[in-house]
């Protein structure tokens, strides 16, 4: 069996075999795996993106899936340098101790909990808090901050070890992870295991609805196995004795959605934006196929209209940058085929910089080089900021530059 990877052949949530493609990327490298200037004689394999529909339960899914330990055993990413994500989990906080009034000192546990920012925000408003992360550093340096953090995978035996340490648990919380694991059979369970007979499972995640409608191509990349629904979660939850209860629509993340789940009771009180969500989404036809098609066939659009006029702008000798260094950049970067047309990538973030891109090895630059290399353009790959990032850089305007937009549509500025 290949260790690295391997393809399953049922859908993640129901098990059915009556799969479509609808979707299909260009294989990558996994697409946080930056590197430096050390590392650039080492080959970095590439495993398929290809994005399934399942035709039972309408899940979106990747059916690759490439080994945790070659996705996370480096990880870099942490939440609190993500625009606008600290005081979003400080509200998120907030509003699910207003809604479930846990005692204080109420255990609360965060699965895949990253650098502790929202259970620090718990923390503040009177909770016991414990996180889950297998990022080695990344859980270490949580501890020493005053996070206690595990730092490894969260399994059955994780949870059953936490039940005998701390106990059980009020809130149980899951932060744009759900999407990344493959046996969420087995993860359900052991939530279910761990939660108090009135505590709350908490998840956000993408919702594939907004990945379709605001074109978030993106975030489809290997640690994404999954893209969301509330239908089809809803019947998942069910077959595991537990019931979707309410669910919020949140912009995070180009659109996301923050579902409550608790154990299943006899007359289960299920908020009225359940049943309104499902039916947006049949009334949508994001329950078929077709809107998916739709979308890759826009995306692919998009490909010939970007390409033709980068060439263009290269065979009249301009030079061009990319703007952006994040995991999704990766795919935009093999699926536009962008890597010959790219001098160089900026990005704001400093763990970025004077890495090289997974695959093609583009070089990251603090983003000030723009001021001192003075490309011809910026093709802004960071997309969805391109507003601030416009903003933060009007002198690059003024001394002849252009910024490139693609999504939702190509136009030089």
């Amino acid at each position: 069996m290949n260790t690295e990877y391997y393809r399953r052949n049922t859908c993640r949530l129901c098990d059915s075999k009556n799969l479509e493609l609808v979707v299909k990327p260009a294989a990558t490298p996994p697409g946080d795996r930056y590197v430096s200037a050390d590392d650039l004689n080492q080959v970095q394999k590439i495993y398929p993106l290809d994005v399934f529909f399942c035709r039972d339960c309408g899940l979106l899914q990747l059916l690759d899936v490439v080994s945790p330990n070659i996705l996370y055993g480096n990880y870099i990413y942490t939440t609190s340098i993500s625009l606008g994500l600290v005081e979003h989990f400080r509200q998120y906080a907030v509003n699910v101790i207003e809604r479930f009034h846990p005692k204080p000192n109420s255990l609360v546990i965060d699965i895949g909990s990253n650098d502790g920012t929202i259970l620090r925000h718990f923390q503040a408003l009177g909770m016991r808090v414990l996180g889950v992360e297998p990022a080695t550093d990344i859980a270490q340096k949580a501890t020493e901050s005053g996070v206690e953090t595990l730092a490894t995978f969260f399994s059955p035996e994780v949870a059953q070890k936490i039940q005998y340490e701390y106990g059980k648990a009020s809130i149980i919380t899951a932060n744009n992870v759900f999407a990344n694991i493959d046996d969420l059979s087995t993860l359900i369970e052991s939530i279910r295991s761990l939660l108090s007979p009135n505590g709350v499972f908490v998840m956000e995640t993408g919702y594939g609805v907004d990945l379709i409608k605001n074109d978030v191509f993106d975030n489809i990349y290997h640690e994404h196995i999954s893209y969301f629904n509330v239908k089809p979660l809803a019947s998942f939850f069910r077959r595991h004795q537990m019931e979707l209860i309410h669910v919020d629509h949140v912009e995070t993340k180009g659109g996301s959605i923050r579902s409550f789940v608790q154990l299943q009771q006899d007359s289960p009180l299920v908020d009225e934006s359940v049943k309104t969500m499902i039916q947006q989404e049949e009334s949508l036809g994001f329950d078929r196929p077709e809107p998916y098609q739709t979308f890759a066939n826009k995306i692919a659009r998009v490909k010939i209209e970007l390409i033709d006029l980068l060439t263009n702008l290269k065979s009249q000798g301009k030079t061009i940058a990319g703007y952006g260094a994040s995991v999704g950049v990766t795919t935009l970067l093999y699926y536009l085929e962008l890597s010959e047309l790219l001098s160089f990538l900026v990005d704001d973030n400093p763990i970025r910089h004077n890495l090289f891109s997974p695959g093609h090895h583009i070089p990251v630059l603090p983003s000030d080089t723009l001021y001192e290399k003075k490309p011809d353009y910026v093709l802004i790959l960071a997309w969805r900021y391109a507003e601030p990032i416009m903003k933060k850089h009007p002198k690059y305007l003024k001394q002849g530059g252009h910024f490139i937009q693609f999504l939702p549509e190509v136009k030089v500025i």
